[in-house]
């Protein structure tokens, strides 16, 4: 029996997700575009963002040695795709990518960036990663794409995204620290404008013990993670895969 999964679409629910996802899509389409531009491409940058530039690639390195090294008839979602590295790496392995982003200034900059030759790999869109008119994927790739939800929605978004995954769903949250709970704090001093939405941090034990609960999620099982951290950047990779 398929289980119930969990809705993002109740009252309540679908109005916190929204509301979320709506400062998200404004922030990276506006108040943040050039700099997001310029941090994911090879300028020069100064010690802040050069330390967060090398923290996600670390990452992006991570999450790719853990997907097969031939991806040839494979087809792989890149959630939250931002400017489209993964993708692109991804594609250069043989998928048949769909890369997605709440951000359209972000996916016409992937766009424009996207080598001639791999155009034809690669499916840029702008929308929901949980719109279920995406299809289904043999892997499913969420980089840093559920850091700003609460652990509770984002367990509910792997829920709805696993039963569209064949072979793995591989994604990074925020691990609680004290230095990253100062630096929020810290955050908060800025005007409201000049914010990034706020991360959810979350101690690695308790997400592992809601997603081995969860509902949806029968039938999957934790295999690898690692944490990436250094300096303005961290962030923990975590592999499902079929039981």
């Amino acid at each position: 029996m398929q289980p119930h999964l969990p809705s993002l679409d109740s009252a309540g629910e679908r109005g916190t997700y929204l509301s979320r996802r709506g400062e998200i899509e404004t922030y990276f389409d506006r108040t943040a575009a050039q700099a997001w531009a310029r941090l994911t491409s090879d300028a020069p940058l100064g010690r802040v963002r050069a330390n967060v530039r090398a923290g996600r690639d670390r990452m992006r390195a991570t999450l790719l040695s853990w997907l097969p090294a031939d991806l040839s008839g494979r087809r792989v979602l890149d959630a939250g795709c931002g400017t489209g590295a993964l993708a692109v790496e991804a594609a250069r392995r043989g998928a048949d990518v769909v890369a997605i982003d709440l951000s359209q200034t972000l996916v016409a900059l992937a766009a424009e960036r996207l080598p001639a030759d791999l155009a034809r790999r690669i499916l840029f869109r702008s929308g929901d990663m949980l719109d279920d008119g995406l299809g289904r994927f043999d892997h499913v790739v969420l980089m840093d794409s559920l850091i700003h939800y609460r652990s509770a929605q984002a367990v509910r978004a792997l829920e709805r995204l696993a039963p569209r995954a064949r072979e793995s769903i591989v994604f990074t949250h925020v691990p609680s620290n004290p230095l990253l709970a100062t630096m929020r704090a810290v955050g908060r001093c800025f005007p409201r404008g000049d914010r990034a939405p706020d991360v959810e941090p979350v101690a690695h034990a308790t997400l592992a013990r809601d997603l081995a609960a969860a509902p949806g999620l029968l039938g999957w099982s934790m295999a690898r993670d690692q944490r990436v951290s250094g300096g303005f950047y961290t962030s923990h990779a975590m592999e499902l895969v079929p039981a």
